[in-house]
């Protein structure tokens, strides 16, 4: 299995590289690995879902 640094998912994802990290530390991305003091994570997997937005509402006016 491929990994990337965190440098390259940034840049692939587009967003930050302290995003990433925060990411891996809550155990949202599947696969990643600290190594060190580094995390590396599978070339192959998809952004996790931003769980910080909520499904909005529009109200009618």
């Amino acid at each position: 299995m491929d990994y990337l640094s965190v440098k390259e998912m940034s840049e692939k994802w587009g967003i930050t590289t302290r995003r990433i990290q925060v990411l891996c530390k809550q155990n949202r991305i599947d696969g990643a690995k600290r190594i060190g003091n580094i995390w590396v994570i599978p070339k192959a997997i998809n952004k996790p879902t931003d769980a910080r937005i909520k499904k909005s509402t529009v109200k009618d006016l």
